[in-house]
């Protein structure tokens, strides 16, 4: 897009290689290029950007560096199979049946790979401001959290802080540095607070060093965050948790209907 009175060379301040494969990154997420095509030839590439051999090299280096297309020097460079994910949170909000895997696992294991939770962290702490806010708690008051890391194919998917009430969690086994059978919502059920309505705030944020770090981020790329508020009866909030993951490789799909 053209804005007016402004010259193109000095609105966007990003390189030409970081403008190239940005607009390469948005054709992939589009699925304009789908998993398996293959990308322009550099000559097209050149072309099309008015650039040189070497400025069209870098960009392709950081569509590789960011695991969406694969390639080696002088050969066709294509998108990654499978590397785009959407997740749709309705699937698997609600309590599992008894002896069945967490929901997010199993829809995981639907698509065709090999999903992985590790609890990283079990600790009463105080949450940050806008959790605190969801949960309604008292100005430095704490709750418990239980922070997990989750894979696909060995890779890191999501880092995940959930934060409950502590008198909703203690003497539960949520503090316990063990894996929830069925996941949260099942044991929130059992306790007596089944998930009726979750609130979800999404924004994109620059990464933090720890988020860079857990989910191996190859570069200056957003990551999406989502603050998820569940409610049980009488609105009653219990259980806030911040979801993060990598912004060029995940979408969240969401259905409604007009109030």
């Amino acid at each position: 897009m053209t804005v007016p009175g402004v010259d193109d060379e000095t609105w966007d301040r990003r390189s030409l290689h970081e403008r190239i494969a940005a607009d390469l990154r948005d054709e992939i997420m589009s699925g304009d290029l789908a998993p398996g095509a293959g990308l322009p030839s550099t000559a097209q590439l050149k072309e099309r950007f008015s650039a040189s051999n070497a400025t069209v090299q870098k960009a392709l280096q950081l569509l590789k560096g960011e695991r969406l297309v694969v390639g080696r020097p002088g050969a066709s460079v294509t998108v990654r199979e499978h590397r785009q994910r959407t997740i749709r949170p309705a699937a698997y909000m609600a309590p599992t049946a008894s002896g069945e895997p967490y929901r997010w696992l199993s829809e995981v294991a639907n698509s065709g790979a090999r999903a992985r939770s590790t609890l990283i962290e079990v600790a009463e702490e105080k949450p940050p401001a806008d959790v605190a806010a969801a949960l309604g708690l008292q100005p430095g008051g704490t709750a418990l959290l239980r922070r997990q890391l989750l894979s696909i194919d060995d890779e890191p998917a999501e880092l995940v802080a959930s934060y409950y009430p502590l008198d909703i969690a203690l003497g539960t086994a949520l503090t316990e540095r063990l894996r929830i059978a069925g996941g949260t919502p099942t044991l929130l059920a059992a306790l007596g607070y089944p998930p009726r309505i979750s609130v979800d705030r999404v924004s994109a944020r620059v990464a933090t060093q720890d988020q860079y770090q857990s989910l191996r981020l190859p570069g200056d790329l957003p990551v999406l965050r989502t603050l998820r508020i569940v409610h049980s009866d009488d609105d009653r909030p219990v259980e806030a948790t911040v979801m993060v993951k990598a912004g060029h490789l995940y979408e969240v799909q969401y259905a409604f209907v007009p109030e």
